[in-house]
């Protein structure tokens, strides 16, 4: 049997904002695998699901850098040891910098940049992460770091005609869509690009939930299509609630709305987002 300390249990916590002793509990009956806890929990309806489990304990801050045109953008997180640094000036202009030099070059050798940073600065600094995007075609990427500098979105969004990517309202329809990824947080774009054993194992959950415990086998798979739906509601960029619309409607309904009023369809095409401390997903 693993041994249970209370920095695992407070870890489960962290992830899934269940109770200490459910925590506990979960682990002891997962004999103390963390990933498997979760799901213990979640099979009790304590728990949702818990996207990228895995933290660290580094402070810093996301930096972006999107290149004249909206043709390469880039998203970089850079870590130091307190948040006092992070919220410094000096090492906001840094970040900056190295964005852009990542933007322009993302081969470049940042080395010699970080050494005088941490000479200047006073504190270890780690250039954690970055991604870099390209737009392929008509289109455009654009980012946006939110307020404080502790998540950064990127996102590239694909049109059929050169001349809509130049438009005001393919502009603004792209920046609205950075701020969705920000507060919704998914996972993909849409429910095709989900893995089919992610799926399985939603289902999995759902089929053994305490909420389902009893019910008769006919009306088993209508009760799971409704679960499935409400969870790529959540997991899925296109499938959540538009924001900016107070949810009236989905995100891809509102993509359709602007593709129509231009003449073109209108595709995302990829995103990342990047929260300062998230161990990056493998």
């Amino acid at each position: 049997m693993a041994e249970i300390t209370a920095a695992l249990v407070g870890k489960l916590r962290e992830i899934t904002s269940a109770g200490l002793m459910d925590c506990k509990r979960a682990l002891t009956e997962s004999n103390g695998d963390l990933d498997a806890a979760v799901d213990v929990l979640r099979k009790k309806g304590i728990a949702s699901a818990a996207k990228k489990s895995g933290r660290a304990a580094n402070e810093g801050v996301i930096a972006q850098a999107v290149q004249p045109g909206g043709k390469v953008g880039l998203l970089v997180e850079v870590n130091c040891e307190t948040d006092f640094v992070a919220k410094n000036d000096s090492f906001r202009a840094f970040c900056d910098e190295i964005a852009k030099k990542l933007a322009a070059n993302p081969q470049v050798d940042l080395e010699a940049d970080r050494v005088a940073a941490v000479a200047k600065i006073g504190e270890n600094i780690l250039i954690a992460r970055h991604h870099r995007m390209e737009v392929a075609g008509n289109g455009l990427v654009a980012a946006y770091i939110h307020t404080g500098g502790k998540v950064g979105v990127l996102v590239e969004v694909g049109a059929g005609k050169e001349a809509t990517a130049a438009s005001d309202d393919f502009k603004q329809l792209v920046k609205d869509i950075t701020l969705q990824i920000a507060a919704g947080n998914p996972s993909v774009v849409s429910r095709e690009s989900i893995a089919p054993e992610v799926i399985a194992k939603e289902r999995e959950i759902a089929a053994q939930s305490d909420r389902l415990k009893g019910k008769p086998p006919q009306a088993m798979e209508k009760i799971l299509q409704g679960v499935l739906e409400k969870f790529y509601q959540t997991y899925c960029l296109v499938d959540q609630g538009f924001v900016k619309k107070n949810s009236e409607v989905s995100v891809k309904e509102h993509i359709a709305t602007v593709g129509k009023q231009l003449g073109d369809e209108i595709t995302v095409r990829r995103f990342v987002r990047f929260q300062v401390g998230e161990t990056a997903a493998a």
